[in-house]
């Protein structure tokens, strides 16, 4: 049942909202250049640039268990949906609640969550905008960075400039509490998708107080909203 529920968001995750807000709400398309994010902390950055697209995201922080006996991130794997279309709508402060709902009843092995996520690419509408994961830093070569890739699904397929990798620039601890991940700021390192990326809004993600070293990788389940600012793809 669950696994029909995240079929359903990707035809159309507005149709979440339908009792609220009817069905004249497009799915893509909306200016939304005038956005600001709400209530965004003054201890992270303001953005340099108007507001291009919002999207909500579902998918897995990624966990190893080092020497000490704690976790450290390794990445991330995420997909996003466009909800610029939602946004000063009364929906808009709860996507990431409601689609967190659907999201952590899924089943919780790290395959799983994995290989449901790659299996979502199949269905090219407008309402999916692309993949967020990790790679190889593109200018030191060591370590890695985050990158939001729209070019092989969504409005923006085939458009080899459609994405950015980003460097941290601010990070504060969620309002909502340790269990949810970090609110981020970043700024582009190359694409041409963004000049800026926001992670707010964030439901889950974090991994136990402790492990055994030598354990295997965990994977741990979360959303949140993803915000876009400047760069040369217009919504």
């Amino acid at each position: 049942m669950a696994t029909i529920a995240l079929f359903v968001l990707v035809l159309g995750l507005g149709h979440l909202f339908l009792p609220v807000l009817g069905t004249s709400i497009p799915r893509a398309g909306c200016d939304i250049s005038k956005a600001k994010i709400p209530g965004l902390p003054s201890t992270l950055p303001t953005p340099n640039a108007t507001a291009t697209f919002v999207a909500v995201a579902f998918g897995t922080q990624n966990y190893t268990c080092g020497s000490t006996g704690t976790y450290s991130n390794i990445g991330a794997v995420a997909e996003l949906f466009d909800i610029s279309c939602l946004y000063d709508t009364p929906a808009f402060p709860v996507v990431q609640d409601a689609l967190y709902g659907i999201w952590k009843i899924e089943p919780s092995s790290g395959s799983s969550s994995i290989s449901i996520i790659k299996k979502l690419n199949f269905a090219k509408t407008p309402a999916i905008l692309g993949e967020h994961y990790f790679i190889q830093n593109p200018v030191t070569k060591q370590g890695i960075s985050p990158k939001w890739d729209f070019t092989s699904e969504g409005a923006y397929v085939g458009n080899a400039n459609a994405f950015i990798v980003a460097a941290k620039v601010g990070d504060i601890p969620a309002p909502t509490g340790s269990q949810d991940v970090d609110w981020l700021a970043l700024k582009n390192v190359v694409g041409s998708l963004a000049d800026e990326v926001y992670r707010t809004d964030t439901r889950s993600g974090q991994p136990p107080n402790s492990c055994t070293p030598g354990s295997p990788d965990i994977v741990v389940k979360y959303t949140s909203k993803y915000w876009f600012f400047g760069g040369s793809m217009k919504h």
